[in-house]
């Protein structure tokens, strides 16, 4: 890696916090803070951050936090503490300062277990309500880490493992050298690095199996389950970049997960003979000669767990969440060294041949690529109104770094290129997944955090594959994205003082609920712009939404309800309605096509009585439905066409409302609703459901 790569990276850097500093985040340091933390996030690195600027002083004790992490899974605190200079060429880092700032961070837990939350600015709800969970949970807390994110180059290192308040504290640090190479050069492997002599206190023995033409080289081992959790704490989902499922769980008799740890409690030295192990790839690894003559491993380089990720989360929650003993685990492994094969085509073999616990389908592997290859293709090829503009989609990480790099071959390229495709104009699965997600009525995964909500994302688009994404798709796609990210700056701009991203989340959901999934979609895509009118009206939800998020969410901690199903349940009784005049979005006369987290069907003019309508239907279940549309067709007191309008209805209902009914079934569906109901024809429950 050249300095010249790295200056060229924090020039850019640099460029983009003086680009996002606004009224409602002027100062760089936050604004490096935020721009990291979501870039690292989405690049896997660090999952469900939030950039949070604390400090201050509590008895003789100085702290100070940029941001923080929970990670229910692992048990762990992560605290980000932030240095930003600006400086170009990036200068080193004395040593004092980097510990001064890992030390100031410590000291912000601890002074949440001392009562600050109590000695906090009532308006300092985000700070304060940190401070609470931190103080409540800390005896679940198996570990603490600390991030440093700087611009700065270090060349000491960071601080050696160490111990607080008995639990492990571990330090780690991202330095313009180490984000250049992950954001910059879009690398996310080449940085796990796992020490197994450290580990284990020595070299793991193996049996090596050469390819006989070159393309790949195959180890089989046996690893320590103690070992394999502890890689699994250190990289967490890193690990699994070639393989995006979501953990399944522990639930249900039968399942997989279940079973692995009835094997750990009850059988541990049985795992090795019941357990079918991991197929993982490496880039590198270190031999050496064992003392029986085999050869033995003593690193790995670029490890990546292609098959096996559930029996890695399932013994690392044995380890952390359950404190079950894994001393007696030993789990089979098969580690593919690849040499002159494809990694990409390697990967995709292994998936359809390798032995497995889950059936395992392809579209699991490498992000779906078929989907986002196509979505990659409809971003290059539809342009916006003017024909000069388009959007970037950037389907591989770094793709748009390399992209704007390849044009600044020759300055007339490069304008023309930061012209067509402005940094704002960028799109990732992230921001896909978000959009999509929020706009289907899944709000609570978004508060998941992106990686998390990727990842269900993907197992939606396997289980129920949405029809072929095509031109109008996308334009729709970027719709929403315009919507989502129009709402966000609002919300940031009115400076609520905590969980502005679950606001956002939760008004966007709550506009889609409300207008039944359908809003003129062609004009914000023309425009790209929404309207000052639907600006208003968030700027009028907004406030009402935090109250009643935090009036859901009781005595249970915001951030944690938000992310549940019963909250978005509950929220969606309590959003505030619609009234007249609409935003032009609102009001318009169009047909939609189907897709995923877009809804299908045909809508008139639409009236704010409309959307009530809308909602009134949503608020009866599918089998009163399909009793109004027998029960009515069969008396005549309803005619069949209008039956047949119920039936449709009911399907909605069954395959929870993700296709609403129009403003054109709403009217007809609930005059047959109150027609069937004053025949006294309803059943006793079906009464009291339509009620």
């Amino acid at each position: 890696m050249s300095e010249e790569a790295v200056q060229r990276f924090a020039e850019a850097l640099a460029a983009d916090v003086e680009e996002s500093l606004n009224a409602e985040m002027p100062f760089s340091t936050g604004a490096f803070t935020r721009i990291v933390l979501e870039r690292l996030e989405e690049a896997g690195h660090l999952d469900a951050t939030f950039d949070l600027h604390q400090e201050g002083q509590l008895g003789n004790v100085a702290y100070r936090i940029d941001g923080y992490a929970f990670d229910e899974e692992r048990g762990r605190l992560d605290l980000f503490t932030t240095i930003y200079s600006a400086e170009t060429p990036p200068s080193r880092l004395p040593s004092l300062d980097v510990g001064r700032a890992f030390e100031r961070a410590l000291r912000f837990a601890g002074a949440c277990l001392n009562g600050l939350a109590s000695k906090l600015e009532p308006s300092n709800t985000d700070a304060s309500d940190l401070a609470r969970r931190i103080e409540s949970e800390a005896s679940t807390l198996v570990g603490v880490r600390v991030v440093l994110l700087t611009d700065g180059i270090i060349a000491g290192g960071v601080p050696d493992e160490g111990e607080w308040r008995g639990r492990p504290v571990t330090y780690e640090a991202y330095d313009i050298v180490r984000l250049q190479r992950i954001l910059g050069e879009g690398e996310t492997r080449s940085d796990i690095a796992v020490d197994l002599v450290a580990m284990a206190g020595a070299p793991i023995p193996c049996l090596h199996v050469p390819s006989h033409d070159d393309g790949y080289d195959t180890f089989l081992a046996v690893l320590p389950g103690e070992v394999l959790s502890r890689v699994y704490d250190r990289y967490g989902v890193r690990l699994l970049e070639l393989n995006v499922r979501a953990f399944l769980g522990l639930s249900g008799r039968k399942s997989v997960n279940a079973e692995l740890r009835r094997t750990i409690v009850d059988q541990p030295s049985m795992f090795l003979a019941y357990n079918n192990g991991l197929v993982a790839t490496v880039d590198e690894l270190d031999l050496e000669t064992g003392a029986s003559g085999l050869p033995a491993i003593r690193s790995l380089k670029g490890l990546q767990i292609v098959n096996g990720g559930q029996t890695t989360a399932s013994l690392h929650r044995a380890r952390r969440k359950e404190s079950l003993s894994l001393n007696h685990v030993a789990v089979p492994v098969k580690i593919i060294k690849v040499g002159g094969a494809d990694l990409t085509e390697m990967v995709a073999s292994i998936s359809r041949a390798a032995n497995r616990q889950n059936t395992v389908q392809l579209a699991d592997f490498s992000a779906n690529d078929p989907f986002h290859q196509e979505l990659e293709t409809l971003a290059n090829n539809t342009w916006l109104e003017d024909g000069k503009g388009r959007w970037f989609y950037e389907r591989a990480r770094g793709a748009y770094l390399a992209a704007e790099a390849k044009a600044a071959y020759r300055k007339t390229d490069q304008q023309v290129f930061r012209q067509a495709t402005p940094k704002q104009r960028r799109l990732s699965k992230l921001d896909v997944a978000r959009y999509l997600s929020t706009w289907s009525g899944l709000p609570y995964r978004v508060c998941l955090g992106g990686q998390k909500n990727f990842q269900f994302f993907m197992q939606r688009l396997k289980d129920k594959p949405p029809p072929p994404p095509d031109t109008e798709w996308f334009k729709r796609l970027v719709a929403i994205g315009i919507l989502y990210r129009s709402v966000e700056k609002i919300v940031r701009l009115m400076k609520f003082p905590a969980y502005g991203a679950q606001i956002v989340a939760y008004v966007i959901a709550g506009l889609s609920h409300r207008c039944g999934g359908r809003i003129d979609f062609g004009r914000i895509w023309a425009k790209q712009a929404i309207s000052p009118e639907l600006e208003a009206l968030v700027r009028d939800w907004a406030p009402q939404l935090d109250a009643e998020m935090r009036a859901s969410a009781g005595q249970r901690n915001p951030s944690e309800w938000y992310k549940k199903e019963a909250c978005w349940t509950d929220i969606q009784n309590r959003l505030p309605g619609l009234t007249d005049p609409l935003p032009p979005e609102l009001t318009f006369r169009s047909v939609i096509a189907g897709g995923e987290g877009l809804a299908a069907g045909a809508s008139a003019w639409v009236s704010a009585a409309d959307y009530e309508r809308i909602a009134r239907c949503m608020e009866v279940n599918a089998a009163t439905w399909l009793e109004v549309a027998e029960r009515g067709q069969q008396s005549g007191v309803i005619h069949w066409k209008v039956a047949g309008i119920c039936r449709s209805v009911a399907g909605y209902a069954a395959g929870g409302w993700q296709k609403k009914p129009s403003a054109k079934q709403a009217k007809p569906a609930l005059d047959a609703l109150v027609a069937v109901e004053r025949a006294g024809l309803l059943s006793a429950k079906a009464d009291a459901a339509a009620e």
